[in-house]
């Protein structure tokens, strides 16, 4: 039986400055497949356009040309209220920096999302409390971000990432500020969301070793794809430490 294909690229090219003498094409004609249940990373270093792809992945760019298919939805010539859409419901989002909105709660900032998608109040305090719980932050509920530690603020934006249940979560350089102990702690949350509840997850990294994690690894060098390799991740060793 075939999986679900959740991100279809086709020929991706993304120009800046089209149409003028200092156009410059970032993207060379991006081929990429993600199936459903995958946990791939996109690695590469500064400048070799894994961030121009990311948001594209994510739906915050357009394409300049190619086709791309998210879960399904050809994007290529929707709106910008249904690009939203699609990011709000079908991508969960975490970001090296975080993107907490200061002024809110960790159960606000969960619940956020859930907000926008039009839920009740009701429905959405009984999600982002059960997801909060998942990542061991309940005890936090009701702190504000500057009360909360690195690794904490980066687990409530996990929670928040899966506020509504999306097809994909999007991890941007998730432990880049973080340090060591901690970052390892956030990277066996998104081992657990994988194994236990089949999340597909695109990790964009410049670290090798936490890409060798990962069950894909596709490199990225002077925009295009230079390798796409399925390995056998490396177990890492679990933590118990609280961040």
């Amino acid at each position: 039986m075939s999986r679900k294909t959740v991100i279809d690229m086709t020929d991706i090219v993304k120009t800046f400055y089209m149409d003028t003498p200092n156009e410059l094409e970032i993207l060379h004609g991006i081929d990429l497949k993600v199936y459903e249940g995958e946990f791939i990373s996109i690695v590469g270093a500064s400048g070799s356009g894994k961030s121009t792809l990311m948001n594209i992945v994510g739906a915050l760019d357009r394409p300049t040309s190619g086709e791309y298919i998210l879960d399904g939805v050809s994007i290529n010539k929707m709106s910008s209220n249904e690009l939203s859409q699609i990011r709000n419901k079908k991508i969960g989002f975490v970001f090296q920096t975080f993107n907490l909105i200061p002024r809110s709660t960790a159960l606000g900032n969960v619940e956020l999302p859930m907000l926008y998608a039009g839920l009740s109040s009701k429905a959405r305090s009984t999600r982002a409390k059960e997801l909060l719980e998942l990542v061991e932050m309940s005890d936090r509920s009701k702190h504000m971000p500057n009360e909360l530690s690195g690794g904490q603020k980066q687990r409530v934006s996990i929670a928040r990432a899966m506020a509504n249940d999306p097809a994909i979560i999007l991890a941007d350089e998730p432990t880049g500020a973080l340090d060591s102990t901690t970052g390892r702690l956030v990277m066996d949350l998104f081992h657990s969301l994988h194994k236990n509840q089949g999340k597909t997850i695109v990790l964009i990294t410049h670290n090798k070793e936490l890409a060798e994690e990962t069950e894909r690894i596709v490199t990225i060098h002077d925009g295009r794809i230079r390798s796409d390799k399925s390995i056998i991740p490396e177990e890492p060793e679990v933590n118990h430490e609280s961040a």
